[in-house]
């Protein structure tokens, strides 16, 4: 009886090992028959596998996923290449020709018709350019004026000159200018005399004549009582001329002598256009020059005529700035406006 137990267990036992190896080897060949798992994270929609899929033998469908071969079979097919490539849709084309795409599309975005809505609009809403309202170019100016001394106590100069000027540009001209001077002798000039017990010494100017260039950086308008515009613009001058002064002795007894002066010029001025030809002209210009003037120790023996008191005679830098008023009138009395073509 022992002896048939034992052979029953020892056979027992062997079944069991061979079930055993059994089983592992069938989990072994199902390990390696399975697709390696696709690293991708999976499809958010519930993670199901795309339609036409189908899951790999021996393991579940949640494992792995296989693509679908492209129509038309293996490698060498019409549809696509082997490898499970997938297929891109094409973008459908649009059908009938270029003409009735057109007409189509300008059918859609026809615009109906309808009342027109006006809307008020402010004069703030109106930009309005205007023209230059005064043209110079290739026009003469006649420019009589009076000037006076601004800089000197002791004897007043008046002057009555004109100047004739003409216009290359717009902004640049040309013109020659004459004055002729009077004098008169101010308040100081006798005080000085009566507390020094001596005459001061004077010059007065006779002529001048000049060579000018005028040059037109600014132009403007401004309204007057807001009913009417008036033109404006600010020119500068810069020339070279001569002129003539003339010693006023301290005692007549003895003759005053002249002299000839080169007289650079410089100064600015403002224009005003109340017409299209005449304007009013305001300026300031500096007339410098070296003038000699009577020596103070002249006498019956010394310095008496007037050559020797011409050759002693002290010599001072002037500026003899000058106020300016005129009234110009233009030639030819009107302009006109080309446009290019």
């Amino acid at each position: 009886m022992n002896a048939i137990r034992m052979r029953g267990t020892i056979r027992h036992r062997s079944r069991s090992l061979l079930v055993v190896a059994l089983g592992l080897a069938l989990a072994a060949g199902s390990a390696f028959s399975q697709p390696k798992k696709d690293n991708k994270p999976a499809d958010k929609k519930g993670d199901k596998a795309p339609k036409g899929s189908a899951a790999p033998k021996g393991g579940s469908a949640e494992e792995g996923i296989e693509i679908d071969e492209p129509k038309g079979g293996g490698s060498g097919g019409g549809g696509g290449s082997a490898g499970g490539t997938i297929d891109m849709e094409e973008e459908e084309k649009p059908a009938g020709t270029l003409e009735q795409e057109l007409s189509a599309t300008n059918t859609q975005g026809a615009v109906k018709a309808g009342e027109v809505k006006k809307t008020p609009i402010s004069w703030k809403d109106i930009l309005v350019v205007v023209r230059k309202p005064f043209l110079k170019v290739r026009r003469t100016e006649l420019y009589p004026f009076v000037a006076v001394t601004m800089n000197d106590n002791m004897i007043t100069h008046y002057a009555v000159g004109g100047e004739f000027a003409y216009y290359l540009t717009d902004v640049l001209a040309i013109g020659v200018e004459g004055q002729y001077y009077a004098h008169n002798f101010n308040e100081p000039f006798d005080l000085v005399a009566r507390q020094a017990r001596r005459l001061p010494t004077v010059n007065q100017y006779n002529w001048s004549a000049a060579l000018d260039f005028h040059y037109v950086p600014v132009y403007g308008k401004f309204a007057v009582f807001d009913r009417s515009l008036v033109a404006w613009e600010v020119f500068f001058t810069a020339g070279v001329g001569a002129g003539q002064s003339e010693v006023i002795p301290r005692d007549t007894k003895f003759p005053g002598f002249t002299n000839i002066l080169i007289q650079p010029n410089a100064g600015a001025a403002m224009r005003f256009f109340p017409t299209k030809w005449l304007t009013l002209t305001l300026g300031i210009r500096d007339y410098m020059f070296i003038d000699k003037f009577e020596p103070t120790n002249r006498s019956p023996t010394m310095n008496a005529t007037a050559a020797e008191a011409k050759d002693n005679a002290d010599s001072a830098f002037i500026n003899n700035i000058m106020f300016q008023i005129g009234i110009s009138f233009w030639l030819p009395t009107s302009f006109e406006y080309t446009t290019f073509r």
